[in-house]
């Protein structure tokens, strides 16, 4: 009688140690911080990320950004 009471109890717990177990084997990957600066050649209202980022290109940076009321141009790289 004993054992058909923890059977249910035994399954739970290799339930739950089994659906843990798997998660703890995923690795959380640290994403690295984005550095912003206005554009030194980007003149006018920045409407397009994609021009934006071009010109960013030609200033050595790997991305740029349309930001703020005032609609600027921000380069973005890895910090």
């Amino acid at each position: 009688m004993a054992r058909v009471r923890a059977f249910p109890a035994a399954f739970v717990l290799v339930l739950l140690l089994v659906a843990t177990g798997g998660m703890m084997g995923t690795t959380k990957v640290a994403e690295a911080r984005i550095c912003a600066t206005p554009s030194g050649r980007f003149h006018g209202l920045c409407f397009s990320d994609r021009n934006c980022a071009s010109v960013c290109h030609g200033e050595g940076f790997t991305g740029g950004d349309c930001h703020g009321f005032r609609r600027r141009c921000f380069c973005t790289k890895p910090c």
